[in-house]
């Protein structure tokens, strides 16, 4: 992907424009969404929901983080970049099995009440066994910190 980094414009808004321009973060906490357009410069408009279970926007006055990383799997540039401070911070690229193990341990509750089609690689055997123990190990992670609480 580009590793040139890319300064982006920060605009709070209620509303999201009709138009995006490019390089520009746009905000509505109103709405709690941040939207721009992809940085690679494919002309997709990305919205990232912002909550404890999707993105976490952090402003320190004049500048805006993001995280976790936006990987953009399902678009056919497939980019993915962290937002630090206005600046875009491109990262590596992710295969679909890693792209599929982050789904499912990032936010399981979020998932878990999602119905959705699943791909025939999500179905394949090895895939489900290392999903299977990804999913054992993460539960085993939780109730060991639950029990300390």
């Amino acid at each position: 992907m580009n590793a040139v980094a890319i300064e982006l414009s920060i605009v709070f808004v209620d509303l999201f424009p009709k138009y995006l321009e490019e390089r520009t973060l746009y905000i509505s906490t109103k709405y709690q969404t941040a939207s721009h357009l992809c940085p690679c410069g494919c002309q997709e408009e990305i919205v990232t929901p912002l909550s404890p279970d999707d993105w976490q926007m952090t402003y320190d006055g004049r500048t805006v983080s993001m995280q976790p990383s936006i990987g953009n799997w399902g678009l056919a540039c497939r980019s993915h970049y962290w937002i630090r401070h206005n600046i875009v911070d491109w990262a590596e690229a992710w295969t679909d099995r890693q792209v599929l193990i982050a789904r499912n341990i990032s936010s399981p509750k979020k998932h878990s009440g999602i119905s959705r089609v699943m791909s025939p690689y999500e179905r394949s055997a090895p895939v489900q066994r290392e999903m299977s123990r990804t999913m054992s190990l993460w539960s085993k992670i939780v109730s060991l910190f639950s029990m300390r609480g």
